[in-house]
Parts: C-alpha cells; sequence; structure tokens
C-alpha cells in the first residue's frame, strides 16, 4: 500500500513540475500564431530566428549557475559591449583578426573576474557590485569609441554569427549553443560541482562550515560569467557585422527573464537547465512569432517584463511550497 502511494505521488510530482507548464504555454501560442500566421511555419526562417536570441541563451547558462547560487550579474550585457568594442578598436588598429578576437574575450574574463574579487574579497552582495559596473563597463565602451560604430570586419569572423553547418540551414552559432547547453547541463547535474553550487544556493553559511570553498566557487561563477559574457559580445557583433557602444541595451533583463521563468529560484537553490532552455525556446519563439507581424520593440520589451513578473510571482510560490514540503517532511 505504501508503495503504491509512494508511485502515485511520484507521478503526480512528475506533472506538476514547473517544466510541464512552459510546455503548455509553449504549445498553445504555436497553435495560436500558426493558424494567424502561416508563412510562421517555415525551417530555414526559425532556424535563423535562432540566431537572434542566442547570445542571450549562453549567458543565460551561467546566469542559471549564478542564480542558483543565490547570487545575480546584472553587468552582463555591459561586458558584452566593452569586449565588443575592445575587440573591434583593436582590429581597426591593424592587429590581426582572431588576435583581437582573444584580446575583447580576455576583457570580458577580466570584467567578470574583478566583479567575482570585489565580491568575494571585500564582501559587497553580487546585486551591488554588478549593478555598478553595469554602468561602469558600459561607460568605458563609450569612452573607447563615442557614439561611432566599427565594422568591416573578416569574412571568417562573419562566419561565427552569419554562416551554416556545411551546405544545412544548422546556423553556427546553434550548433555551438548546443554544446555549451549540454555541458553546462552535465556540469550542473551530474557533478561535484554542480551539487555544491546547489549546496551554496540552500544554505551559504552551512556550507562554509562544512569546508566546501564558497568564495572560490563564487569567484570561478563571476569569472565565467565575464567569458561567456565576452564569448557573446563577439557573435552579436559578428551576426550585425558592427559593434557600437550601445550593443546588447537591455539584455539583462530578457536574460535574467529566461532564467527565472525557466524555474530557477531567485532564493537560490533550486533550478535545472531543462527548464531555462524550455523558457528559452519560449521566448524566442514569442519574439519570432510577434517578428513576422511587425510588432514594436516597445511591445516586446512589455512582454519581457510582464514574464518577468509573472515569473518572480510564480518563484514566490514555489518558494513557499518547497520551504512547506520541507517542513512537512
Amino acid at each position: 500500500m505504501v508503495d503504491r502511494y509512494s508511485k502515485v505521488f511520484s507521478i503526480r510530482s512528475f506533472f506538476m513540475k514547473w517544466e510541464w507548464l512552459l510546455v503548455l504555454i509553449f504549445i498553445v501560442f504555436n497553435i495560436v500564431i500558426i493558424n494567424i500566421t502561416p508563412q510562421y511555419v517555415n525551417v530555414k526562417s526559425i532556424f535563423d530566428a535562432t540566431s537572434i536570441f542566442l547570445e542571450k541563451g549562453m549567458i543565460a547558462l551561467i546566469m542559471a549557475f549564478i542564480i542558483i547560487s543565490k547570487n545575480i550579474d546584472l553587468s552582463v550585457a555591459s561586458i558584452m559591449a566593452l569586449s565588443s568594442v575592445t575587440m573591434a578598436v583593436v582590429y581597426q588598429s591593424g592587429v590581426n583578426m582572431w588576435v583581437s578576437f582573444l584580446i575583447g574575450l580576455s576583457v570580458g574574463t577580466l570584467c567578470g573576474f574583478i566583479n567575482g574579487i570585489i565580491i568575494t574579497k571585500l564582501g559587497f552582495p553580487s546585486i551591488i557590485v554588478t549593478l555598478a559596473n553595469y554602468s561602469f563597463y558600459r561607460g568605458i565602451a563609450y569612452v573607447i569609441l563615442g557614439d561611432q560604430a566599427v565594422g568591416g570586419f573578416t569574412k571568417k569572423f562573419s562566419y561565427l554569427g552569419q554562416g551554416y553547418i556545411g551546405n544545412s540551414v544548422v546556423p553556427f552559432s546553434l550548433a555551438l549553443f548546443i554544446c555549451l547547453a549540454i555541458i553546462a547541463g552535465l556540469i550542473l547535474h551530474k557533478t561535484k560541482f554542480g551539487r555544491m553550487i546547489y549546496a551554496i544556493g540552500w544554505n551559504r553559511n552551512t556550507c562554509f562550515a562544512s569546508g566546501i570553498p564558497v568564495k572560490k566557487i563564487e569567484l570561478l561563477l563571476f569569472t565565467l560569467s565575464g567569458f561567456i559574457s565576452g564569448l557573446a559580445g563577439m557573435f552579436i557583433t559578428s551576426r550585425i557585422a558592427n559593434t557600437r557602444p550601445n550593443i546588447a541595451t537591455g539584455f539583462e533583463l530578457e536574460i535574467i527573464t529566461i532564467v527565472i521563468l525557466g524555474g530557477v529560484l531567485v532564493s537560490g537553490g533550486v533550478g535545472n537547465m531543462t527548464g531555462v532552455m524550455l523558457s528559452l525556446t519560449l521566448i524566442g519563439t514569442i519574439r519570432y512569432g510577434l517578428g513576422l507581424h511587425n510588432v514594436p520593440g516597445q511591445v516586446m520589451l512589455l512582454v519581457t517584463g510582464g514574464l518577468l513578473i509573472i515569473s518572480i510571482l510564480m518563484n514566490n510560490v514555489m518558494k513557499r511550497f518547497l520551504t512547506f514540503k520541507r517542513l512537512k517532511g
């Protein structure tokens, strides 16, 4: 009898997962959009549309790690801009394209490392540090380039954001993102490092007492965040074939929305990569569908803001449910 009830409870818990709601919303939205937009079902257009939000997806992977550890990084979009601008200016000065690429990537990694050092060594909250550097890094980009735009990159560099795998319709950026997502999922769910991140999110003080190197892990996470942001900056520059200081403005809002809508609790310790991927797919699909109807960017921002509010409300509900479940258990 006990086994029977435990199986029923297990099945019920499986179908009550947040991910199923994302799947349901995705199906309903697609049914509606297919009926009102015949050109929506176009394989090549769908694959091309993925490249528009893959830079956000790349950063969402590492942002999930950071939020699960009960931190946040608001400077990611500014790091993208600074990395991109640095790369472009260095290339414009006559340096080899791929050396410039590495320099831009290094700048992004350094920015993330600086965030991590301030947070772990000085003990400031991540939200305060990254909010301050959100303006600081973007300001440096404006000092370097002013209000100008830089383009004229090589064809090989353009392949990163515009190229396809062989003669297929699969963008190179999508293939790379899938590889990164698989690696991130395996690290988060199948390694000791991933388990320590969850533990830090649940109870940071207990982790300190247990000998878990909390500060080293947080430093690594923010450094990786800088690295991935720098990489995303290279890809968006390649995709649009130019850069300017205001590139990726507002990306941090959408990235955080993707992660939280994916079921990652802002209170830390809860979330999975499957939910983040479903959330990314849902938001990307909504953007693609609305874009076919020439919906203004302001409306899309309104939709994103609404999703963020709903996500935070659902986060609070999930947090209370999990707290009650733990106390009851």
